[in-house]
């Protein structure tokens, strides 16, 4: 007989600084950078036997190289976890590590496992997006996508194009928003929480290490970002002060049934209520969000009024204000992203799931007047990923605050 669903938690998260690509980890491997962050999380919970750890996930875009070989298992066994403790390799493009926790959760809740690691990693120094891959000819002549679906910021021009009222005026007063959260969660000493120092070499500059992320450009303004040009599509929208950049990092999270969480003494950050993933057309990417979150709503019973805190993904700012608009939510509303996101820390392709994570485990953290949170993100080739989470913390809603 089958037994009953287990409630999953989300234990604890890390991540790397994340750098720009071609710079702070050109001669830093990527297996290395998601090994650290699996090293830290075992440092930073002594009371996890290495043992009881019963998958490795990692999620990767470009599997080859340094990302290749069965990451996870890779990973693993560099981390210094038993030979006893399996792992693998996944690929859901940007939700590469948002689908390695949904998919082991979905292996705790059914009984398969206990603990998971969960993560990501992308080194987009040494793997461009697009690098080593052959897309079928029929995909363009048979005329299945529009060429444009290739062409992450073709898209979002698309996503300007169905949406005339999100204006480039619009996205750049998004991405200044971003980068002054950033600044100021830096400030508060927010961010530096979850990050993992890494060791980096560099043949001309030596040895050193990286304890910050490289992306961020504090004093950005409306201003400064207007001058910048549009590279894919002459008078365009999308700029590369409006969308997130080409950057290297990883991440990784802790995940465990509630009840092994409390015998091993595991705290809990978060409790997963339900997700979802859905497909749209490839050339419009950046929608991909609104009907995730609708199904996953759908599915868990609740509506997006319920919805106290949102971490969403900033691959384009276009995407992000489409998803705000669609659930009539304001651009600068401080539940949305209160500490910045992708376009000022970058976004190392499938590693940001769990990065998104994190920044909710902490908003959960300092708010105790919120129960439900959604972390949520557009996927290339046309599609979004959204995970419900619920705050352990959560201590009753005050007057006019979202539930």
């Amino acid at each position: 007989m089958p037994g009953e669903s287990r409630e999953v938690v989300f234990v604890d998260g890390v991540r790397t600084p994340f750098g720009k690509a071609k710079s702070l980890y050109a001669e830093t491997r990527a297996d290395d950078l998601v090994v650290n962050c699996v090293r830290d999380l075992l440092r930073r919970h002594p009371e996890l036997p290495p043992e009881r750890v019963d998958e490795v996930a990692i999620a990767a875009t470009t599997q080859t190289g340094d990302q290749g070989l069965t990451i996870g298992r890779t990973t693993a066994l560099l981390a210094g976890l038993p030979k006893s403790v399996p792992g693998f390799a996944i690929d859901r493009m940007c939700a590469g590590a948002m689908t390695a926790v949904t998919t082991t959760a979905s292996g705790i809740a059914f009984g398969g496992y206990d603990v998971a690691i969960a993560g990501g990693v992308e080194h987009m120094t040494h793997h461009p997006m697009g690098s080593g891959t052959d897309p079928n000819p029929r995909f363009l002549a048979e005329k299945l996508v529009d060429p444009s679906a290739l062409v992450m910021g073709s898209t979002a021009e698309n996503l300007h194009d169905r949406f005339p009222g999100i204006t480039r005026e619009r996205a750049d007063a998004y991405a200044a928003l971003s980068q002054q959260r950033v600044q100021q969660a830096y400030a508060d000493g927010i961010i530096q929480e979850s990050l993992v120092p890494v060791a980096t070499r560099s043949v001309e500059h030596g040895y050193g290490l990286a304890t910050a992320d490289e992306h961020p450009r504090p004093g950005t303004t409306v201003e400064t970002l207007a001058g910048l040009r549009t590279p894919f599509r002459p008078h365009g929208r999308v700029t590369a002060g409006n969308a997130a950049g080409l950057n290297d990092g990883a991440t990784a999270c802790l995940l465990a049934d509630a009840g092994t969480a409390a015998e091993l003494g595991l705290p809990t950050a978060m409790r997963m209520v339900g997700f979802g993933f859905a497909g749209v057309d490839p050339e419009t990417m950046g929608v991909g969000p609104i009907p995730s979150t609708e199904k996953a709503l759908a599915r868990a019973g609740l509506t997006i009024d319920d919805i106290g805190a949102f971490e969403i993904n900033e691959a384009f700012a276009v995407q992000v204000l489409a998803y705000l608009d669609h659930f009539g939510i304001d651009a600068e509303d401080t539940k949305v992203n209160p500490y910045g996101g992708a376009i000022a820390l970058g976004h190392p392709l499938a590693s940001s799931g769990v990065r998104l994570m994190i920044h909710l485990a902490r908003t959960f953290r300092d708010r105790t007047d919120v129960r439900y949170g959604i972390t949520t993100m557009c996927i290339g080739l046309g599609m979004g990923g959204t995970v419900i989470w619920e705050n352990p913390h959560f201590a009753g809603a005050t007057e006019g605050d979202a539930k």
